[in-house]
């Protein structure tokens, strides 16, 4: 397993964490409320989604680019 594809594994579980904590935090009744009335949710929720949407997509490229080099 080269250097690259253990980044890309790295990056995309730190990912996929970040999604999960996103999907807890959007289940709260304080986040509901919050985007029943402002259409939007809460910024430490949109932090976690952005970042594990980049994580996500990062480690999958890393891992696909590490593949097509082997």
């Amino acid at each position: 397993m080269t250097q690259t594809n253990i980044i890309g594994l790295v990056v995309l579980a730190v990912g996929a964490v970040l999604l999960f904590f996103a999907w807890r935090a959007s289940n709260t009744p304080v986040e509901q409320m919050s985007e029943a009335l402002t259409g939007r949710f809460t910024g430490n929720t949109m932090w976690y989604l952005i970042g594990g949407v980049i994580g996500v997509v990062a480690g999958t490229a890393l891992l696909v680019r590490g593949l097509v080099r082997v």
